[in-house]
């Protein structure tokens, strides 16, 4: 028998949070600033937060997809990055809610 959840913490688990990122005028990287980045990444990935991350190939600036427990949470993840600490990067949030067969593609399925 499949276990049963709460509606919100069914659709809790269809959310992940977008951390898009983009460079701050008249800022740049230096190597440090960059390797501070990715322990940081490390640590969510250790945490079990991260979900996948990167830079985008054609336009300056990343995405860091993660898993938090409410956009509070994400915020506070988000403000955490070297890249948002240092002022070389700022961010934009966004709740991701997942369409997929799991959940019917949101219902509509």
């Amino acid at each position: 028998m499949k276990k049963s959840m709460s509606k919100s913490a069914e659709n809790q688990t269809f959310i992940k949070y977008v951390i898009l990122l983009s460079m701050n005028p008249g800022k740049s990287f230096n190597e440090e600033l960059i390797r501070s980045h990715v322990a940081y990444l490390r640590d969510l990935q250790s945490m079990g937060k991260l979900v996948m991350c990167g830079p985008f190939a054609d336009v300056p600036g990343g995405m860091v997809i993660i898993e938090a427990e409410n956009l509070e949470e994400a915020k506070a993840l988000a403000e955490r990055d070297p890249f948002i600490k240092s002022g070389t990067e700022n961010y934009e949030l966004r709740a991701w809610e997942i369409s997929c067969e799991e959940n019917n593609h949101l219902g509509m399925g």
